[in-house]
């Protein structure tokens, strides 16, 4: 179905420049251009779209022709970039519903590997060029699969998106399980897109999850760690974490988090994910910076505690359990799902210094005050009291202090030191409100002279 100009509400006005730039001058190279995707369904909805992408049946090499700011970039599927200053638009050719028959060398559309499966019918590799018809029935949901004609600014809609937009139902495209298989990671694009848009799933597309959501541990750890700053990173966290339990997917994405969720549905876990979530939400639309390191340090926090307890059950001193239970609940989780390092280890850093929060007396708390780790490590405190794993006093504490001079931190650690005993004072605390230097030990005498008769000489005293 074409929908004409004048019975649609996408106006250019509301396009980025640079992707009218693209199509305008793909249109005057020759060849087709269309807005696709979620700018498309974004624009019914009078959302402004994070991105805008572009597809056309100009080739990937041809694209570069046109474009000199144009990089080509991907191998499962290859698309070119096309660069102005921090803008990005995507421009991909249109693809074909299925591997060819025959080989075309010349014409490089048709390539007898072009488009790879496993077994599990998952696709591998895909780059198998065609036309408009036959790349719409590759797209994932109805809503995402409208073509904006920058020829004639109409909307060409192939599956009834329109009408699910405006229903706000989020449908696949073809056979549920089919698709599914070809790309596990289509269950998560429908919890990630049900919870951004509000929108209700098919039945027909929900049915299948749950039988398949095992389909997810076949796919690349680094790509599920994408898929997880999309859902969580994205300003719609709490809305994607309640999907993805509801679907039956989060054992299969963060399976320790499930289950320690699934022990104690009420708990202070529980509270400290919501709140987590939430607060992650509050900054992505305060356009304040957000990182994978606290949205893990949230996410594993409950699994690590239930460990660390395990460990001390078993003998092992508090801190060695707190190490020892970070390290095993996040390696296990890297193997599912990839965070880097340049996140893990600042998470293992955050979470050691927390029980240092709950030692206040003595050189060591005016000390966690110049930890590279503090602000990151005391607004995880914050969300622990508000959680109710710890007093609110204490955070009021450590609240208090960052307020106050080198003179006054030292008085006020001094107080408290007073109030709990004379050991705190013996560490010493240092002017400057930092640690103080250890007190040298003092030499041991040894004592003259010898047993064993050995004739030596007797040892040099101090």
């Amino acid at each position: 179905m074409i929908i004409p100009r004048a019975a649609h509400t996408i106006s250019r006005a509301d396009i980025s420049p640079a992707a009218l730039k693209v199509l305008y001058r793909l249109k005057e190279a020759g060849y087709q251009a269309f807005l696709v995707g979620g700018g498309v369904r974004d624009l019914l909805l009078g959302i402004v779209p994070k991105d805008f992408d572009v597809a056309t049946n100009a080739l990937p090499e041809e694209i570069r022709r046109v474009f000199r700011n144009c990089r080509l970039i991907g191998r499962r599927f290859r698309l070119a970039h096309v660069h102005f200053g921090d803008e990005i638009i995507e421009v991909a050719t249109f693809r074909a519903a299925a591997a060819p028959a025959e080989v075309d060398d010349d014409d490089h559309r048709e390539i007898p590997d072009a488009r790879l499966q496993d077994d599990s019918g998952r696709i591998l590799r895909d780059n198998v060029y065609g036309d408009i018809d036959d790349d719409v029935w590759r797209r994932d949901f109805t809503a995402n699969s409208l073509y904006y004609n920058i020829a004639d600014f109409s909307v060409w809609d192939y599956t009834g998106g329109v009408a699910d937009v405006k229903d706000r139902v989020l449908r696949l495209i073809g056979d549920p399980e089919t698709r599914y298989r070809e790309d596990p990671v289509r269950m998560l694009r429908a919890a990630r897109f049900a919870a951004k848009l509000g929108f209700s799933i098919h039945p027909d597309t929900f049915t299948p999850m749950q039988e398949l959501a095992e389909l997810l541990g076949g796919v690349p750890a680094a790509r599920l760690f994408d898929e997880s700053l999309k859902l969580f990173l994205a300003g719609h966290g709490v809305a994607s974490f309640d999907r993805l339990r509801n679907f039956g997917l989060l054992a299969h994405l963060l399976p320790a988090t499930a289950q320690e969720l699934d022990r104690d549905p009420d708990g202070p876990f529980s509270r400290l994910v919501q709140l987590g979530l939430s607060g992650t939400d509050a900054r992505v639309r305060a356009d304040k910076a957000v990182t994978p390191t606290f949205l893990y340090a949230v996410l594993l926090y409950g699994p690590i505690l239930r460990r660390m307890t395990d460990r001390m059950a078993a003998g092992q001193p508090a801190s060695y359990a707190l190490d020892g239970a970070i390290d095993e609940v996040v390696m296990a989780q890297v193997r599912r799902i990839g965070v880097p390092k340049r996140f893990t280890m600042p998470l293992k850093e955050m979470l050691v210094l927390q029980p240092r929060f709950e030692r206040r007396d003595g050189r060591r708390a005016l000390g966690l005050l110049a930890h590279p780790r503090f602000r990151a490590a005391y607004d995880f405190l914050l969300l622990r009291v508000q959680a109710g794993y710890v007093s609110q006093e204490l955070a009021d504490w450590w609240t208090e202090i960052q307020t106050l001079d080198a003179d006054a931190r030292h008085e006020k650690v001094a107080a408290l030191a007073s109030s709990h005993g004379d050991e705190a004072a013996e560490e010493g605390v240092a002017e400057d409100g930092g640690e103080a230097r250890p007190r040298r030990r003092r030499r041991r005498r040894r004592g003259r002279g010898g047993s064993g008769g050995s004739g030596g000489p007797a040892p040099v005293g101090e």
